[in-house]
């Protein structure tokens, strides 16, 4: 048994290199399948957040040049 990556013959290679594709297919699977939405087809509005009124902190009561 090879315990080294650099002295492995061309089947543990092919083993592991079909090792990942699997997982990764898995993965991929899992992260399509576990997504939220909508399945009616409607496409997403942004929010729009207006500023309001300008608030000044201040700790003295040193008047504010503008």
């Amino acid at each position: 048994m090879n315990h080294s990556i650099h002295s492995a013959d061309r089947m543990t290679h092919l083993k592991i290199v079909v090792v990942a594709l699997v997982a990764g297919v898995i993965v991929t699977g899992f992260g399509l399948a576990a997504r939220t939405g909508d399945s009616d087809g409607t496409t997403q509005t942004a929010r729009v957040i207006k500023a309001g009124k300008t608030v000044v902190f201040t700790d003295s009561n040193a008047s504010a040049v503008r």
